[in-house]
């Protein structure tokens, strides 16, 4: 596996433990979830931040930044609606789709 290829699989992987922190921090809200959620929230956040941190080391930073944040947005909104009960419209899901779409264009592009 190229360098390139790897610092993407490591930016995928960090986008998805980004996902980790908001819902630590939606768990944490109950009194008997408050510390797991918190040390959840808090596992994530590092973990996100040291493997966006290594696959700068390739990919440019803001395509980067914007990948890693778009997979984190994109699936807590997915996590809201499966798990919270988030609300769902056309037109929020059309929004997010658009997140996607950029994520896709910008892997695409060969940044």
């Amino acid at each position: 596996m190229s360098r390139v290829n790897t610092a993407w699989l490591l930016l995928i992987v960090a986008g998805l433990l980004e996902i980790g922190w908001p819902l630590g921090l939606k768990l944490s809200q109950s009194l008997d979830r408050r510390i797991p959620g918190l040390v959840a929230a808090g596992v994530c956040m590092a973990a996100s931040g040291a493997l966006l941190w290594m696959a700068q080391r390739e990919i440019p930073i803001g395509t980067a930044y914007a990948v890693w944040t778009g997979i984190g947005a994109a699936g807590t909104f997915l996590v809201g609606i499966s798990f919270f009960g988030d609300p769902v419209s056309f037109l929020r899901v059309a929004s997010v789709g658009l997140i996607v779409v950029g994520v896709i264009g910008l892997r695409m592009s060969g940044a």
